[in-house]
């Protein structure tokens, strides 16, 4: 019989290929380095422009964790949605800001005072004033939601869902009207819709959003997202992957709605779980350690895109879904945890497809320095940001940039090919310099080794860089390619 050369050919490619596929394909290997690849230089840069400073505020009660002590621990920053062009940004230890059509920061209202002496900002990474999420049609309604952390004679007060055992922390979420929305100060009425309890400081609300993509008779008009985290209790639990308790899930309610068990909100129909036995039909999607920041695509698909932080090893960016199972804790990205052994990841079984985990669109591991203790804090974690759909700045256009909490890192990848069921988008750096045309980092910026980095976006879809180390922000004004710079 006559030999084919190509097949001959394609034989021993197909061999060299199988050799040189690394172990960690085999089904439950431990791994040193679930994600060798590191991000990739590149020639963008961004110029970061000083835009505002805020005045330095204290936590309370008086921290002992010194991360805690920061100038101002600003968390975000948006727009309201009233056509009067004022930007936000709330402070966890308490303040919301607004800035009024002068150009000047004002208090609009104190969150902190107006529930002290309960209101503790000095207790976890994430306590205090969390967030601010004002109602699409505000300018109407005049309503507004925050997020807080309570302790003290508040933990008497029963948590609306199932909260933790021996909470010690709850999350507050307020329903505000303002009697005069066009007012830079609050004057108004409140009312408590949703409360939850944590056993832990940490990994609690974390966001509170509604989705601005959704217009005025879409379904998702006006419907609240909740991202909650798992109350640092995932190590040891499965609260996470427990569709009866609302911990370690996003969220998603109607505040105009009466049809929960408090009678305060809604659940929507449309949620993925409401006719499930059992299940809390609040809940959006699930198996989240630490669902951090989240943001829509406000083109394209204008999908939902989730900052979720790790516990061993890996900082990771979700396309998430209504109904998504992301895994934790029996999966920490698109790797194995073990409780068992919570200093190593573990390759997917080879029944994985069958299991329903949603995975990572984009992710990047701690790659601790030797010796580093395994259950210490590595000094990464990721924070998400947003995909850019401005119109000034073209080189930026379908880029999702993010970066990482602690060494202000900032990486981009292109939206499209962050996708489902495929490989990671890689990551690329790009150059930071200031309006002088000096090479900058973050690091330079905010005066401190810890930034804590966060990001920003006004109704025109520009983009804007926060650090609480020195309270300060920054717009970026310009994108564009300098090879070799």
């Amino acid at each position: 019989m006559r030999s084919n050369p190509f097949r001959i050919l394609t034989t021993a490619l197909l061999a060299l290929t199988l050799a040189a596929t690394p172990a960690a394909a085999a089904p439950d290997v431990p791994l040193d380095d679930p994600i060798p690849e590191k991000p990739t230089p590149s020639a963008l840069t961004l110029t970061l422009e000083e835009f505002a400073a805020f005045p330095k505020t204290e936590p309370v009660p008086t921290p002992t964790d010194q991360r805690l002590v920061r100038w101002a621990r600003i968390n975000y920053l948006g727009q309201v949605p009233d056509h009067t062009g004022r930007l936000f940004v709330n402070d966890l230890n308490g303040k919301l800001y607004l800035r009024d059509h002068t150009g000047a920061w004002v208090e609009y209202l104190d969150v902190g005072t107006a529930f002290a002496p309960d209101f503790i900002s000095g207790r976890g990474l994430g306590s205090g004033f969390g967030f601010v999420a004002f109602h699409p049609d505000f300018a109407k309604n005049g309503r507004f939601y925050t997020v807080h952390t309570e302790a003290g004679a508040a933990l008497a007060k029963p948590p609306d869902l199932t909260p933790q055992p021996n909470s010690i922390v709850h999350g507050v979420i307020s329903e505000w009207t303002a009697a005069n929305p066009r007012a830079n100060a609050f004057e108004g009425t409140r009312r408590e819709i949703l409360r939850l309890g944590f056993g832990t400081n940490i990994h609690g609300i974390q966001q509170i959003d509604f989705n601005p993509t959704a217009k005025r008779g879409d379904p998702d008009h006006g419907l609240l997202y909740v991202a909650a985290g798992d109350g640092g209790r995932g190590v040891t639990t499965t609260y996470a992957q427990d569709l009866g308790l609302p911990q370690g899930k996003i969220l998603r309610i109607d505040p105009a709605g009466t049809n929960s068990a408090n009678g305060k909100y809604g659940i929507p129909s449309g949620n993925p779980f409401v006719t499930r036995p059992g299940a809390l039909g609040e809940i959006y999607a699930y198996g989240m350690r630490d669902p951090h920041r989240f943001s829509w695509d406000q083109g394209g698909s204008k999908r939902l895109l989730l900052g979720h932080i790790g516990e061993h090893a890996i900082e990771a960016i979700y396309d998430v879904r209504a109904g998504d199972n992301l895994g934790w804790s029996a999966r920490e990205g698109s790797f194995v945890f073990k409780q068992e052994d919570r200093c190593r990841l573990y390759t997917l079984p080879d029944n994985d497809a069958e299991l329903g985990y949603t995975y990572p669109v984009a992710a990047y591991d701690h790659d601790p320095p030797p010796g580093h203790r395994c259950t210490s804090d590595s000094g990464h974690a990721v924070v998400g940001g947003m995909v850019y759909r401005g119109r000034r700045l073209p080189f930026l256009f379908g880029k999702y940039v993010f970066g990482d909490i602690v060494d202000g890192k900032i990486w981009f990848t292109y939206a499209h090919r962050m996708r489902r069921g495929e490989e990671r988008a890689v990551m690329y750096e790009p150059v930071l310099k200031d309006t002088a045309g000096n090479r900058v980092t973050m690091r330079d910026l905010a005066g401190s080794n810890r930034v804590d980095l966060r990001f920003g976006r006004d109704a025109k879809g520009e983009l804007y860089v926060l650090s609480k180390a020195n309270g300060k922000i920054w717009k970026v004004t310009s994108a564009r390619w300098e090879p070799g710079s």
